[in-house]
């Protein structure tokens, strides 16, 4: 029971991640098929990464972990960015759209914390199939809400909203590349 609960919680925080940055992605005034879609490729790459971690488990864990954080701070700090710029051009045409190649880097820089959280479940030892299907479940449930709460929060500050969500994904992105 202990081993459930811990994995729950390390589950709800993979999925707090996801939540939070698709908080600032859902003020791009997406529709609910968009937001459906990114939620269920939000959380197949939190099974993915996760289960990829655990195969790598012991071989790179130290080494591999901080370069995975890195790679998704930078990861985020690039679609932050593109998000803010965009936000000051007069057409309605975005740099990046949470659509093919858009949507998966977003999905990898959302998710490359859970390729270091793999690693250490993987050297624990943990239910390979249990836990990939939790932080995969949770991630998506809460992926959804965090870009539900983002649409509906983009009505109350107009055209702002895109800046806004661009300065979110810089700042995850910065607290990813420098941790303080």
């Amino acid at each position: 029971m202990s081993e459930m609960l811990t994995l729950f919680i390390m589950a709800s925080a993979l999925g707090m991640d996801a939540f939070s940055v698709a908080l600032g992605m859902g003020m791009l005034g997406l529709r609910l098929r968009q937001i459906f879609n990114i939620g269920v490729i939000i959380g197949l790459f939190h099974i993915i990464m996760p289960l990829f971690g655990m195969a790598t488990g012991k071989l790179l864990s130290n080494y591999f972990g901080m370069i995975a954080t890195f790679i998704g701070g930078g990861l985020l700090l690039i679609i932050g960015l593109q998000m803010a710029l965009s936000s000051f051009k007069s057409d309605d045409e975005q740099m990046m759209r949470p659509v093919g190649f858009g949507l998966i880097l977003f999905a990898i820089s959302v998710s490359l914390d859970s390729f270091s959280a793999g690693l250490s479940f993987g050297m624990l030892g943990a239910k390979t199939a249990l836990t990939v299907l939790m932080i995969g479940l949770l991630s998506m449930i809460l992926s959804w809400l965090g870009l539900l709460m983002g649409s509906r929060f983009k009505q109350y500050i107009g055209s702002y909203g895109e800046l806004l969500g661009g300065f979110i994904l810089i700042g995850f992105g910065i607290k990813l590349i420098l941790p303080l």
